[in-house]
């Protein structure tokens, strides 16, 4: 009888140790579970349940969406209000007037007159100058207008329609589509696109002639897709259906860009990543920089990079997953390359060789905003002609006028160095700096009275905006 008591005894006190262990290793799992994981340099590569996904965030999609629209009304004025007699290359009316608002009871004359320290402490930085969010920062992603994904519907029988997304700024704000083309090799011919989006559909019928094998076999990859992080095959697409994936010529419509988005792949975490807008192609032959703080060194290593990593948010082990298309340096890279150095900018008829004014063609006020720009302006200490870059980076250090935040998902704080893009043919290419924040060349002369602390007048800023608009 004793040793059946010990015996006894002995599995009951192993049954409570295995249940103790067992609510211990439970309550540690919650603890775990509760516990937000360490940041990390890379995506989760084991993909949730696609039909919930695409549920939850169809469902989330109209909450997102005027959470943005929200912001942007709150930061412009959206209304279409085009400049009268100023068109884009294929006749598209520019808009005008300054969109970012003041926050209530100050005016440009009074911020021009203060210093950073009392911008910054009294938060009277306009919100509109701050960096802007991508629609879902969290998420990110290429995102594409309306009209992009209807044209390349209609012409290649792709849809680049996000299930969990649409594209926020407003056609008027947005390039002419499809824009021109404007060949260095052929100026003779003007406009080659013929007012065509090229896509795979029509690019040889449109090019079979006018380039040579290499350069049309260039054009073939930039306008075949791709698989992309958001567009691709996998259970973590952002596409309703398995996608082939887009090409380069999506966001870069005709060599130039229709306003695409997307956030840059070189920052982590999430919340630190700049929003990108896309920017022209026209004129890459005359640049030594590329990405606007990559820095890459040719437009080889641009294309090959946007292959490898950008269209991946610069994970190597979600590009591996998804099907990332490395492209051989010595022909296809170079091959893409040598078309895209063709793409020339606009013609300006106002300009003279010298990438100024001809004073027998230019206004007086064309004439006198050029004078503010090489002088007041402190433009052309950056923007020198006769392409108006310098081709090189700057920090703007706009960070001295306001106190970091948190909007949308994005940490809004220091941008750093952003390179100089050129201003040949700007007026085509709305909205203005890196991430599309300035929606008119007006709100850009604004902001750089700012931030520069140029104290413009009135005039002055008019007869800028004129300028510009020649260039």
């Amino acid at each position: 009888m004793k040793r059946a008591t010990v015996k006894h005894a002995r599995q009951a006190a192993l049954a409570i140790a295995v249940m103790l262990a067992v609510a211990g290793s439970a309550q540690s799992q919650q603890a775990d579970a509760s516990r937000k994981p360490p940041p990390s340099s890379y995506m989760p590569v084991v993909e949730p349940d696609f039909a919930t996904t695409m549920q939850r965030m169809s469902k989330a999609k109209p909450g997102v969406m005027q959470r943005q629209k929200n912001l942007l009304q709150e930061r412009y004025d959206l209304a279409d209000k085009p400049a009268k007699g100023v068109t884009m290359s294929r006749g598209k009316p520019v808009q005008e007037g300054v969109r970012v608002k003041l926050k209530s009871g100050t005016s440009w004359e009074q911020l021009a007159g203060m210093s950073p320290d009392d911008i910054k402490s009294k938060d009277l930085f306009p919100s509109g100058f701050l960096p802007l969010p991508h629609p879902n920062h969290p998420e990110g992603g290429m995102l594409f207008p309306h009209f992009e994904i209807e044209r390349v519907k209609q012409q290649d029988n792709r849809d680049l329609t996000r299930f969990d997304l649409d594209f926020d700024l407003p056609d008027h704000i947005l390039p002419e589509f499809p824009q021109a083309i404007f060949l260095s090799t052929r100026p003779d011919l003007g406009d080659v696109s013929k007012g065509k989006l090229v896509t795979l559909d029509n690019y040889y019928e449109l090019f079979n002639g006018i380039l040579n094998p290499k350069q049309l076999e260039g054009l073939r990859l930039l306008v075949t897709p791709f698989p992309q992080q958001q567009f691709n095959a996998t259970g973590d697409r952002r596409s309703a259906r398995p996608s082939l994936g887009v090409a380069c010529f999506d966001c870069h419509a005709n060599g130039s860009t229709n306003g695409a988005t997307h956030l840059v792949g070189d920052i982590r975490p999430q919340e630190f990543r700049h929003r990108i807008e896309t920017p022209t192609l026209r004129g890459v032959n005359i640049q030594r920089l590329f990405g606007s703080q990559r820095a890459l060194k040719t437009v080889e290593d641009f294309t090959e990079f946007e292959q490898r990593a950008a269209y991946f948010d610069g994970d190597p082990v979600i590009a591996t997953k998804k099907g990332v298309n490395i492209l051989e340096r010595g022909s296809q890279v170079h091959f893409m390359a040598e078309f895209q150095e063709i793409l020339d900018f606009p013609p300006a008829p106002k300009l003279a060789v010298d990438g100024k004014l001809d004073p027998a063609r230019a206004s007086e006020q064309e004439l006198r905003g050029q004078a503010v720009f090489f002088g007041k302006g402190q433009c052309g200490s950056c923007h020198t002609p006769p392409y108006y870059t310098d081709n090189t980076m700057h920090n703007l250090q706009a960070e001295r006028f306001f106190k970091p935040r948190m909007i949308n998902g994005m940490m809004a704080s220091a941008d750093g160095a952003i390179k100089t893009f050129p201003l040949r043919g700007i007026k085509d290419t709305p909205p203005y700096l890196h991430d599309g924040r300035l929606l008119t060349l007006d709100d850009t002369v604004e902001y750089f009275n700012l931030v520069l602390g140029t104290k413009l007048n009135e005039q002055e800023k008019q007869d800028l905006v004129a300028f510009m608009r020649v260039l």
